[in-house]
């Protein structure tokens, strides 16, 4: 029997926001300003915000970097799509899509595509991403909704 390598997860996210606001602070720039704990280093952008084929850089830990790649952005159609590589691990096709509910809502559609690259304790390593994303979504949220509200950071509780 052959294990799962790939499996998608997906979150519909409610925005509390006008599309025209929640949109462009989908950037790795942008998020420094809501989410706590964000960082990146661009490694390719010629705006120095996101973009198509905007490349950059981030660091889970001391030893783990994560490539980011955006292989679509579309600012008529509310559509942004990465590639994420964190070497010896994953990969991941991230798709957003964002749906104007109406002036003051924003749904946003979020797809992640994952593809582990070890092919060992496939079971277990997807049970932990699944809870991984599913708490990052939510977090997400809270974070961008809070930041829409207050125009401030929400900070994260730290166990």
């Amino acid at each position: 029997m052959k294990e799962i390598v790939q499996k998608t997860f997906s979150y519909n996210q409610m925005n509390t926001g006008n599309i025209k606001e929640v949109f462009p602070l989908l950037c790795p720039v942008r998020e420094r300003d809501w989410i706590d704990g964000w960082d990146c280093k661009m490694i390719y952008s010629i705006s120095g915000l996101i973009e198509k084929n905007c490349v950059f850089i981030t660091q889970l830990n001391k030893d783990k970097e994560t490539i980011w790649h955006v292989t679509q952005y579309d600012k008529k159609n509310y559509r942004i799509e990465f590639l994420r590589v964190t070497p010896k691990e994953n990969t991941v096709r991230i798709n957003m899509q964002l749906e104007k509910i109406n002036e003051s809502y924003t749904k946003t559609y979020i797809s992640y595509l994952y593809t582990l690259l070890e092919n060992t304790q496939v079971e277990e390593k997807m049970s932990q991403i699944e809870q991984s994303f599913l708490n990052s979504m939510t977090h997400w949220e809270k974070a961008i909704n809070y930041y829409l509200k207050t125009g401030k950071k929400l900070k994260r509780v730290k166990a």
